[in-house]
């Protein structure tokens, strides 16, 4: 799945209000997080999604899917490489995001230094449309690169 560097503190209103996209997109706090992590959305992904530093690579991972599973671009900008980052949009409103399931992860742990590297392997599965009218299933797999800078670990690229 294919990041701005620190964020300090939440934007005035940003998730607060009830019409926030992540809110309109109906993954509420109580909900199952949308990674599959099996943990409470409010305890999961939704705290990074509002700018809390991941803190492990898998961790950004799930974030950066629950993203796109409720089309939350500025953390997928936020979270991407400046170095590596394409111009959004990032999310497509054709495609709806199914399943997260992490194959591997090697590195990447809470105790990594600024400048480590760690590869988080995962599967996603998603529906879209088929160019012809039909809702088709589909998966991406993928092995993710990321790198921690300034105390945040960034999705760098894939390999």
């Amino acid at each position: 799945l294919a990041g701005g560097l620190s964020v300090v503190g939440k934007r005035a209103g940003r998730r607060d209000r009830s019409d926030s996209p992540i809110r309109a997109a109906g993954v509420h706090g109580a909900d199952p997080c949308p990674c599959g992590s099996g943990a409470p959305f409010s305890a999961c992904c939704s705290p990074v999604l509002d700018g809390e530093p991941a803190p492990t690579a898998e961790a950004l991972m799930r974030s950066r899917f629950s993203a796109f599973v409720v089309g939350d671009e500025d953390h997928i900008f936020r979270s991407w490489h400046p170095r590596t980052r394409p111009p959004g949009p990032y999310c497509h409103a054709g495609t709806r995001w199914l399943s997260l399931t992490v194959r591997e992860t090697v590195g990447g742990g809470a105790g990594a230094a600024d400048g480590e590297e760690a590869v988080v392997a995962f599967t996603a599965r998603f529906l879209t449309g088929d160019g012809r009218g039909r809702v088709v299933e589909d998966e991406l797999e993928e092995r993710s690169r990321f790198v921690r800078r300034a105390g945040r670990w960034l999705y760098l690229d894939a390999l």
